[in-house]
């Protein structure tokens, strides 16, 4: 089997910091922001950051996607509410995929003279910071002692602890579980970003390549918009539905496919965390079959992500699967 990503062993033992500037962040605001996006994103929008001592702020993040009429997927993405409404907003953080797509849909459905949506992508900047020793390098460096380290390391996911400015004028530490160990998305200014990025590694703290994050990624069985999930999926085939979608609030667009799969019926193909043994890991794209299944069948499904896992010692994929295939599957 191939030996680990360069940076994965320091990742999962102690911390090593990974850059996600790639991902699109616009900040949304005006008269209305919240009612607005209510109609667009899927989820629970994020209630207002409470302060507390030491001038720190405490919020949590909500996790979305944003769905086409037919309840197909345009992007997924983390919501973050700033403050107030009109001043603050929210901040919408958003995979390379989803870019443009989400653009597209909030040029025609957010009325300019009730919220407006800002690219702030070119002046911010996002790194995530992995590993056990993760909590404790944050709490120094980000956030100046005002919050513990075993307080950032009980943080719910999406949870998240803020000093300084407001967001994005200053550093926000978000709880993220898209990875195994125990990890933090800080997202500021890129001046910012990058004086913490640099006092890490002065700490000692290596830089991990792409690589690393998609292992740890997929380890934790989280798919990515792009690789896992597309224009042509429904969120419950994904299995985001749980995270994504709140079947509680009111209309949004997609919302009548989402219930009525809910109520009455059912997907043909969801996506599955696979463990393939000791075969080398297949292509994006590679078709799957049941290992008992003859020759000159049709496949049983698709891989979207697999990579070698140092943590189980095998490959692991992310695929998905037709409806009712229970047995073991394989590429042929």
């Amino acid at each position: 089997m191939s030996e680990p990503p360069t940076g994965y062993d320091t990742a999962v033992e102690a911390a090593a910091t990974i850059d996600r500037s790639l991902r699109t962040r616009l900040r949304v605001r005006g008269r209305a922001p919240a009612q607005m996006l209510n109609g667009i994103l899927t989820g629970t929008l994020p209630a207002a950051p409470i302060p507390a001592p030491g001038g720190v702020r405490c919020g949590t993040a909500t996790y979305h996607a944003v769905l086409t009429p037919k309840g197909k997927m345009i992007t997924d993405l983390w919501c973050l509410r700033l403050g107030d409404e009109e001043g603050d907003g929210f901040l919408l953080d958003i995979p390379p995929a989803g870019r443009e797509g989400l653009i597209a849909n909030l040029s025609r459905f957010l009325p300019p003279r009730m919220a407006n949506a800002e690219d702030v992508t070119a002046t911010t900047r996002m790194i995530t910071v992995v590993g056990p020793s993760a909590a404790s390098l944050l709490s120094r460096l980000a956030l100046g002692l005002r919050v513990e380290a075993h307080e950032l390391s009980g943080l719910a996911e999406g949870a998240w602890r803020a000093y300084g400015p407001s967001a994005p004028d200053g550093l926000v530490v978000t709880r993220t579980c898209d990875v195994w160990p125990e990890a933090f998305n800080v997202t500021g200014p890129s001046a910012v970003v990058t004086a913490l990025a640099n006092g890490l590694a002065v700490a000692g703290v290596p830089t991990a390549d792409a690589d690393v994050w998609t292992t740890l990624r997929v380890e934790a069985g989280r798919p990515e918009y792009g690789v896992d999930m597309d224009d042509d999926t429904i969120p419950v085939e994904a299995d985001i539905h749980e995270r994504a979608i709140d079947y509680e609030k009111g209309c949004y667009t997609g919302q009548e496919v989402i219930v009525r799969i809910r109520d009455r019926g059912h997907v043909n193909r969801s996506l599955r965390l696979l463990h393939l043994g000791d075969l080398q890991p297949p292509p994006r794209g590679t078709e799957l079959f049941e290992v008992e299944a003859p020759a000159g069948v049709r496949p049983v499904g698709v891989v979207t992500s697999a990579v070698h896992s140092p943590k189980h010692g095998e490959t692991l994929a992310l695929a998905y699967l037709k409806r009712g295939i229970e047995g073991p599957v394989a590429p042929r």
